[in-house]
């Protein structure tokens, strides 16, 4: 959501500064001057995140510059109401559909694909805030499509509504709302078998269902959804495909998951799952980002590193670790943070401390948005706090700030 005041005096700040009238820079941004009008208004708008960029774009500066964000450092910092309304709405979202700055009541499928895009975008980077901002809207645009297409466009709608909600369901795990992450995979399920390619986004949707349900604790039921998923879209041996070759790879990923958070805990089910899942890495070649899955080789041995490292074995785990192939290709920044999260957590069990702040230093790097949200980075400096002698510097401190353990002010 992008509404109140700070967005308004803000914009009217700026374009005062550049000597522009509403007029003007409605014209420059190819907007409306109403659209214009009412942001500066601070009527409680929404922004579309397209209308934002272009705003910003146009008078040279950022849409978190805009917005007057900063950095939150933690989840429950991050507004979840309207994502909420958002994805439990049935067709209109009070406070949300009457309150739209743009005044475009259905965008076409191509400034639609952008949107989704864009979103999973932040999603993948860890913007949690840019991801909190830009999906409710994306939520509302792609069930007005849905509702206003046929044919073709209907079911390329629903493919991006299916998305959305997957987004949604991620989102909301990722902070801890876990019932509603549910309820959103469910909404990306029931979009995806009526959308332009079933067989894949079903399987996609699934793999969300699935890992909604192991944060549930119903862990049995995650593991015999995700396999039963990954027999479905297996690709044969010589496929290429490599979004089929993510979806299957990915499905193996949560179902491991589901047998490592089992109780008891089920180790070698899980590495059996995640050989199978890194065959296919092996054949698919290079590691790949995209909207239906983060696969390769690469990405299918630091998921190895973390089964070893959960199943209570940091020795081993930092010894698979030293034999992880490199990138051949993309691996998203939040990935790489998170295996640099749980190699200091097993630095830590083991008391190599240095070793431990080296990969918690870069972790931050990596992804600094995303870590504050982590509750291993957190846990784990935590233990170096309580175990470090004094004295340690500032960069110490600067972690420790960073992680939410200690504040620098007090």
């Amino acid at each position: 959501m992008a509404g109140g005041d700070a967005l308004g005096e803000n914009l009217a700040r700026l374009r005062k500064a550049h000597d522009i009238s509403q007029a003007e820079l409605a014209t420059a941004a190819g907007l409306s001057l109403s659209t214009v009008a009412k942001i500066e208004q601070g009527h409680r708008v929404h922004c579309r995140p397209d209308t934002l960029q272009k705003l910003a774009d146009t008078l040279g500066t950022t849409a978190d510059r805009l917005l007057g964000n900063v950095l939150v450092p933690t989840a429950r910092d991050l507004d979840v109401a309207a994502l909420r309304r958002a994805i439990t709405a049935s067709e209109h979202v009070p406070g949300l559909v009457d309150d739209f700055a743009d005044d475009r009541e259905v965008l076409t499928l191509g400034e639609l694909t952008r949107t989704t895009h864009r979103a999973w975008r932040a999603y993948v980077d860890g913007r949690h805030h840019d991801t909190m901002l830009a999906l409710p809207v994306l939520l509302v645009d792609a069930r007005r499509l849905v509702r206003n297409s046929s044919g073709r466009e209907n079911a390329s709608a629903h493919r991006i509504l299916s998305t959305a909600y997957r987004l949604g369901a991620g989102m909301a795990g990722r902070i801890g709302y876990e019932d509603l992450a549910w309820s959103s995979a469910e909404r990306a399920l029931d979009a995806a078998r009526q959308c332009d390619a079933p067989e894949v986004e079903r399987a996609i949707s699934l793999r969300y269902l699935a890992w909604a349900l192991v944060r549930q604790g119903r862990t049995a039921e995650a593991e015999r959804v995700a396999v039963q998923a990954a027999e479905q879209i297996q690709p044969a041996m010589l496929d290429r495909d490599s979004d089929r070759a993510g979806v299957f790879g990915n499905l193996l990923f949560n179902a491991a998951s589901a047998a490592l958070f089992a109780r008891p805990q089920r180790v070698d089910r899980a590495e059996d799952l995640l050989s199978e899942a890194r065959a296919a890495a092996v054949r698919a070649r290079a590691d790949s980002a995209t909207e239906a899955g983060i696969f390769g080789p690469r990405v299918a041995a630091l998921q190895l590193v973390d089964c070893a490292a959960r199943a209570g074995d940091p020795e081993r785990a930092l010894r698979l670790a030293a034999a992880v192939p490199r990138a051949r290709g993309k691996v998203p920044a939040f990935w790489e943070a998170g295996h640099q999260l749980r190699l200091a957590s097993a630095a830590t069990a083991l008391r190599q401390y240095r070793s431990a702040l080296r990969h918690l230093a870069t972790a931050r790097e990596l992804a600094p948005d995303w870590v504050k949200y982590q509750p291993l980075g957190k846990a784990t400096m935590h233990r170096l706090v309580d175990r470090a002698p004094r004295r340690q510097g500032e960069t110490f401190a600067r972690l420790a700030t960073h992680y939410g353990v200690i504040d620098m002010a007090s």
